[in-house]
């Protein structure tokens, strides 16, 4: 049976790379229908209420997203208000001495709480860094081809990458060479003596990742990825929010002419089969409801899209199984704190930007071990912020919220997760917190601690991994999820990706939605 198409264009999920590929497809003309499973749109950037009248979002601050993005889609015009300052990173120390990396309206970084050696080496690390992730930042914008197909034209996109290494000069491009590959211990050992320093400057390498300091799979990568937004890297709240970044897609998506729908998750992609091959027909919906369509585009992540939803009795069978291999399993919990007032940390005058608690990369590594045989951190390792001191409306004036990625949760806990379970790691990240910050718990109205498991049944992300796949090179660039899949397209034709899952990856750029919309808009 056949249908006509209801519209060009279904996208399943309103994430953001959801709302950014649903423009620009309908600012092209297409007619767009838009569907969501939550309440909410955003997904791990939606508002959520933990406790009533306390507000915060899994994700809590935008390193680099992209700003063609923001340009194309004259998002500022739309309620998007980007700062002026980045918010800075303290690495926390008991004590009170604290190191503090800021970056002035210029966006150049300083850095406080180290020795001159350790400043002096800071410039150095800084520059060569900067230089390697302003050569990478065209190709996380660009769709890169799959390796020998495609000829001349698609081949220069490796050409020109070849080229900015060559530019390089001879030396520089060595040095890349050399340390793209290496552990980020690797790394900051070469340069610094600081183990506070070592810490927070290999934090975003590999936050929202199953790797620790000694992973050899590309975590300086990663750390390049996250230093090509507009602040080199470094974190930020819009003025008005971080929803206020989905707010202003929205409005973009209604003044296009998208059609959305919240509470409307998608049963199955629909798969059409004659004696020509198989294709997308549309989708079914819980209640029996068939919605038509050109073509179907998932921002869900690889493993909900072509196990889940397309079935793997329509996919070639290695296919399947590359797939259902991608390491996803998430290692980030979050812990949520409503506050009847201001918390107070040792040695600041407030609760500043990003505060990091790992006191070296020994820490790290061995809560990465724990977690790595399915085992609470004995020490957990996270990143806490203070959105409320930011934004205001998400708790009851003079009232705070806490919001803290905690780093390493196994997925899948040895002793299986349970509310006493729950409880006592939600109790030892508390423990833990309250030693840098004394006083905490007297201030505590409610804490609540998502696992990855939480999140995986919470926001229908396979794993619970914010990145949908690991940012390791061989999930990443051109074999991201993989290489059948790593141009928005899928063996099954009409059927597209934009999700953290593509290329260039996770975290809020909007890249992986325009990538997408580009490649399917081109003639």
């Amino acid at each position: 049976m056949s249908f006509m198409p209801s519209y060009d264009t279904i996208i399943i999920g309103a994430g953001h790379n959801g709302m950014v590929c649903a423009c620009y497809l309908a600012r092209r003309g297409q007619k767009v229908l838009l569907l969501e499973a939550a309440n909410e749109i955003g997904g791990l950037a939606a508002k959520r209420e933990f406790f009533p009248e306390f507000q915060v979002s899994v994700a809590h601050s935008i390193s680099h997203f992209s700003a063609k993005v923001v340009k194309e889609l004259n998002l500022e015009s739309h309620g998007l208000i980007n700062p002026s300052l980045a918010l800075p990173t303290v690495g926390l120390n008991r004590n009170g001495e604290h190191v503090v990396l800021a970056h002035d309206e210029g966006g150049a970084a300083s850095l406080s709480g180290v020795s001159e050696k350790d400043l002096a080496s800071f410039k150095n690390y800084q520059t060569l860094m900067y230089r390697y992730a302003a050569m990478l930042k065209p190709f996380w914008e660009t769709v890169l081809p799959r390796i020998g197909v495609g000829g001349i034209a698609k081949a220069m996109t490796y050409a020109k990458l070849g080229l900015k290494l060559r530019l390089l000069g001879k030396s520089d491009m060595r040095e890349f060479m050399r340390i793209a590959m290496l552990p980020a211990r690797d790394l900051m050992d070469e340069y610094f003596d600081n183990d506070l320093l070592k810490a927070l400057l290999s934090w975003d390498a590999l936050i929202g990742s199953k790797m620790a300091p000694r992973s050899p799979n590309g975590p300086v990568v990663s750390l390049l990825y996250r230093m090509g937004g507009d602040f080199e890297g470094a974190h930020y709240l819009p003025e008005n929010g971080i929803e206020s970044l989905i707010y202003s897609l929205r409005s973009v998506a209604e003044a296009s002419g998208v059609e959305i729908r919240t509470n409307a998750p998608v049963e199955k992609i629909l798969i059409q089969g004659n004696e020509s091959g198989l294709k997308v027909e549309g989708v079914k919906m819980p209640d029996g409801e068939i919605i038509t369509a050109t073509r179907v585009v998932s921002s869900a992540d690889p493993h909900r899209t072509f196990v889940d939803l397309v079935g793997v009795e329509n996919l070639e069978i290695q296919f399947a199984n590359r797939i259902r291999r991608l390491r996803s399993e998430g290692y980030v919990a979050k812990l949520h704190l409503a506050l009847h007032g201001e918390p107070k940390f040792t040695g600041l005058a407030g609760p500043e930007g990003r505060m990091i608690i790992a006191p070296s990369m020994d820490t790290i590594e061995f809560a990465y071990d724990d977690a790595k045989y399915g085992e609470f951190s004995r020490q957990p390792v996270m990143e806490v912020l203070v959105p409320t001191r930011y934004q205001s409306g998400l708790a009851p004036p003079g009232k705070h919220v806490i919001s803290a990625h905690v780093m390493y949760v196994p997925k899948k806990l040895k002793s299986k997760w349970c509310v006493d379970a729950r409880e006592e790691i939600k109790n030892k990240t508390i423990d833990l917190l309250s030693q840098y910050s004394p006083g905490l718990k007297d201030l505590i109205v409610h804490a609540e601690f998502l696992t990855p498991e939480d999140i995986e049944s919470n926001f229908r992300v396979t794993g619970g991994n914010w990145h949908h796949a690991d940012h390791v090179i061989d999930q990443m660039f051109m074999m991201r999820p993989t290489y059948e899949a790593a141009q928005y397209s899928t063996p099954v034709p009409g059927l597209f990706l934009c999700g953290a899952g593509c290329h260039p990856g996770g975290d809020l750029t909007g890249a992986a939605g325009h990538n997408a919309a580009h490649e399917i808009l081109k003639p």
